[in-house]
């Protein structure tokens, strides 16, 4: 297990993201929607895989939803960047994360896989989250 650090340029959302390979490659999706590519969402996730993540200021943190709301964008107001996305799938929450927020990891290690999702069912697009996306997700709100 590898313990990857990142967050926002402003540190307002922090987070943790365990995954379960050391030193092994980190498969990356830039997503090819409009909200994506205008954030340069490059997103990795590991169904064994572990994301928790702090914020200081929650009224600096907006959840954007839209095309087929189901999935919660986390985008820090303050400095604009886009850390992770959240789906609520069966009362789990499924995430990926945005790499471009990753901290001290060499980006040698991230290797693009062509993807698009375009013409993918409602349907289809749960199960694949369930499948891929990383199962265990916690989002606070830091103390004090």
């Amino acid at each position: 297990m590898q313990q990857i650090t990142g967050g926002c340029h402003c540190g307002n959302m922090q987070y943790e993201f365990v995954w379960p390979l050391d030193d092994a490659e980190i498969p990356v999706r830039a997503c090819s929607c409009s909200f994506c590519l205008k954030h340069s969402g490059t997103y990795t996730s590991h169904p064994e895989a572990k994301l928790t993540a702090v914020i200081a200021d929650p009224a600096r943190v907006k959840k954007y939803t839209f095309g087929t709301k189901t999935a919660d964008f986390y985008v820090c107001v303050c400095c604009g960047v886009l850390l992770f996305a959240v789906s609520r799938i069966d009362e789990n929450d499924y995430a990926v994360v945005n790499v471009h927020t990753f901290e001290g990891i060499d980006s040698a290690r991230l290797v693009s896989r062509a993807t698009n999702f375009d013409g993918e069912s409602l349907e289809g697009r749960l199960e694949r989250r369930k499948k891929t996306w990383t199962p265990t997700v916690g989002v606070s709100v830091a103390e004090g």
